[in-house]
C-alpha cells in the first residue's frame, strides 16, 4: 500500500462574533447587584405583557370580551416574577395582589413586594398607562423599587440614599420633583375612587382652573410627581404592594409621601387609607383644596 504522508490539519478559528452589549444593557450591568436584579425581574416578566397588550383591541369586540384574558395575563406575569426571584433569592418573603404573602425562610428579613399590573383598567382598555411595580423591603423600610411600563419601555428606579431615575434609550436621567409653587399651574392627578369618597370634592376641581387627570396608575402616578410631570397625586385607597416603589422614588426625587394628617411612615399611610404626594411647597394648598376642614379619606364601613 502506498504510505500516505501525514497531513497537518489546521483547527478553525472561532468565526462567530460575540454581541456587542447595547448601551442600555451596559448601564443596566453598572447599576448594584440589587437595582441589575430587579430590573432583569420586571424586563424579563414584561416581555409577555407586551404581546398580551396588542391583543386586546382585537378582544374588544369579542363576545367573550378581554376580562378573562387579562386575569390570565396578571397571573402569568405574577408567576414569571415570583419564579424569578424564588430562582435566586428563595429565602425571601414575598407579598403580591394576586397571589398574596409567600413567608420568609431561614429568617430573611426581606420582602418583595410586587404588583404584576398595576393599572389593571387601563390593560383591560388597551389604554398603555399600566405598570410592574416592584420593592424590596428590609423590615418595614423600602430600600429599593422599580416601576416599569413594558409598552412605553418607560422605566423608573430607585434606591436608599442614591437618588431616583428613568433609564432612557440614550442615558439615565436624574428625577426631582416640580418646582412649581402655585396651585393653579399645577398639574394634579388621582383615581376615580377618590372622586366618589371625597364630599364635593369632583365641584371644587371644575371650578379650579389647574390641569386635572384622573390616572388610573397609582405607581405611574407616583412615578410622574418623582419626575416632575405631575406636582401632585392623591388618593384614598391605597395597597403596599401599589405604593411601595412610588414611594421611594418621590423620597429619593426630593418630594414627600404623607397621609392626608401628616404621617409619612409607610404604616400610617397603609393603616389612614389615604396618600398625598407632591413636594413641600405644594403640600399644604393641595390638602386645603381637597378638603378644606377635614383632611381624611372616609373610611368603608364593614359589612357584618
Amino acid at each position: 500500500m502506498p504510505i500516505i504522508a501525514h497531513q497537518k490539519i489546521t483547527p478553525r478559528k472561532n468565526t462567530m462574533v460575540k454581541r456587542k452589549e447595547t448601551r442600555e444593557e451596559k448601564r443596566i450591568s453598572s447599576l448594584s447587584p440589587t437595582l441589575n436584579f430587579m430590573v432583569k425581574a420586571v424586563r424579563h416578566a414584561g416581555a409577555s405583557l407586551v404581546r398580551d397588550f396588542r391583543e386586546i383591541s382585537q378582544l374588544q369586540v369579542s363576545r367573550k370580551g378581554p376580562g378573562d384574558f387579562v386575569t390570565n395575563a396578571d397571573l402569568f406575569t405574577e408567576k414569571k416574577l415570583v419564579e424569578f426571584i424564588k430562582k435566586t433569592r428563595p429565602n425571601d418573603a414575598i407579598l403580591s395582589e394576586e397571589c398574596g404573602e409567600v413567608p420568609a425562610q431561614n429568617a430573611s428579613p426581606y420582602t418583595w413586594v410586587m404588583d404584576p399590573i398595576d393599572g389593571t383598567n387601563n390593560f383591560l382598555h388597551a389604554i398603555p398607562f399600566f405598570a410592574i411595580s416592584l420593592a424590596l423591603m428590609r423590615g418595614d423600610e423600602v430600600i429599593a423599587g422599580v416601576i416599569y411600563n413594558p409598552v412605553t419601555n418607560e422605566l423608573y428606579y430607585a434606591e436608599k440614599g442614591q437618588g431616583a431615575f428613568l433609564m432612557t434609550p440614550t442615558g439615565d436621567v436624574r428625577l426631582r420633583v416640580s418646582g412649581r409653587k402655585k396651585l393653579e399651574e399645577s398639574m394634579v392627578a388621582t383615581n376615580s375612587y377618590a372622586l366618589r369618597t371625597v364630599n364635593g370634592l369632583t365641584d371644587r376641581i371644575i371650578n379650579n382652573p389647574f390641569c386635572f387627570r384622573c390616572v388610573g396608575s397609582t405607581a405611574l402616578a407616583l412615578a410622574q410627581v418623582a419626575a416632575g410631570q405631575l406636582d401632585v397625586f392623591f388618593d384614598c385607597r391605597c395597597h403596599i404592594w401599589d405604593l411601595a416603589a412610588g414611594y421611594l422614588l418621590v423620597q429619593e426625587a426630593g418630594g414627600i409621601v404623607q397621609t392626608w394628617n401628616g404621617e409619612k411612615d409607610m404604616g400610617s399611610i397603609l393603616k389612614d387609607n389615604g396618600v398625598l404626594a407632591t413636594t413641600l411647597d405644594m403640600r399644604e394648598k393641595i390638602l386645603n383644596f381637597i378638603n378644606p376642614k377635614e383632611k381624611t379619606c372616609k373610611k368603608k364601613k364593614k359589612s357584618v
